[in-house]
């Protein structure tokens, strides 16, 4: 059985820069028609040409693959309303960070002082560009992103013709903020549709699986599902695919990320498939609901999966995929 998947989106990934950028970018571009890509490199994606310059290595990188990427600036609260009206159309959005929070993210946001945050917002509003955020305090582990609600709450008062993205939500206490403010979307990624905080640490340590946030409960995985499988249409398929090179995974300090680029829609089909879920619901979770949250037209680029058994390779120039060396179900043809 052959799976059609029209234009797939992946509204969440990252590409590095340098030699892993070379890696990874070409996996993403043979099997989707674009991605939000995010802005923390080191330095930040934060001015024009920051923008202009990334997006051309992205190029590059995926060389005469049909392929979008859908660029990002690093948030910052002193952009302006000039500035913001001057690089619209090179972005698609723009990604907050709480300061220290992820990967990368030590200029990020401390306090969310409204009163702070007012001018930059009230131009995104203005000017339809949405904020996507990592939602996570620096409170215990478990409960970051649920602590995060209520910033998400205030935010979406006091800013209600921003459109605000909850990035690769975990949580139910995510799934339920959807529907109490209309301006309020989400992401969410392959891996927080699969595994719990058991897989990543109830036994022995399973460092590729370890990520920010990171894996919840079981009522929370299900929260997930739900909506996924529903295509609710506030919700779209995010990877967050987040690579670093072995040495830095397999380590006493692991790097945070889950590098699940090259077989996201194959198991994302599978998921579907062995939940019983409505083929036209992954279509709208892989591409329908994000062309009308992010008002995009993508290019026109259908993949095809067979239900063709595939072993996951056992790394990617050094750089370790979710399911090495396993077998999945679907093959991209």
């Amino acid at each position: 059985m052959n799976i059609t998947i029209k234009s797939p989106l992946d509204m969440h990934l990252h590409l590095r820069d340098g030699d892993m950028l070379k890696t990874v970018a070409p996996l993403t571009a043979s099997s989707f028609s674009g991605a939000i890509i995010m802005p923390n490199l080191v330095p930040p994606v934060n001015t024009k040409e920051d923008v202009i310059e990334y997006k051309k290595r992205i190029q590059e990188a995926i060389g005469d693959e049909n392929f979008v990427p859908y660029m990002t600036l690093f948030f910052k609260s002193t952009y302006t309303k000039e500035f913001l009206e001057s690089v619209k159309d090179e972005i698609s959005a723009i990604k907050l960070y709480p300061a220290g929070i992820t990967t990368n993210s030590e200029g990020g946001v401390s306090g969310f002082d409204i009163d702070e945050l007012r001018e930059t917002l009230n131009a995104m509003s203005e000017l339809n560009i949405p904020l996507c955020i990592h939602g996570e305090t620096n409170g215990f582990v478990m409960d970051r992103e649920a602590e995060f609600i209520t910033i998400y709450e205030k935010l979406a008062f006091n800013f209600p013709n921003l459109k605000i993205i909850m990035e690769h939500i975990t949580t139910k206490e995510s799934v339920e903020a959807l529907d109490k403010f209309e301006n309020l979307y989400a992401t969410i990624t392959l891996h927080h549709l699969i595994i719990t905080l058991d897989d990543v640490a109830g036994g022995m340590l399973e460092p590729h699986l370890f990520c920010k946030p990171i894996a919840k409960r079981p009522e929370d995985r299900e929260a997930l599902l739900r909506v996924a499988l529903s295509a609710h249409p506030k919700v779209m398929f995010g990877s967050d695919s987040a690579p670093h090179p072995k040495d830095a995974k397999e380590a006493s300090h692991c790097s945070a990320g889950v590098f699940t680029a090259p077989i996201a829609l194959q198991v994302l089909a599978e998921l579907f498939e062995d939940n019983n879920a409505s083929l036209d619901n992954l279509q709208r979770f892989v591409s329908d609901n994000a062309q009308k949250i992010y008002n995009i037209k993508p290019i026109e680029k259908n993949i095809i999966l067979e239900k063709e058994d595939f072993i996951v390779p056992k790394n990617y120039n050094n750089v370790i995929p979710m399911y090495a060396e396993k077998t999945i179900k679907y093959n991209i043809k």
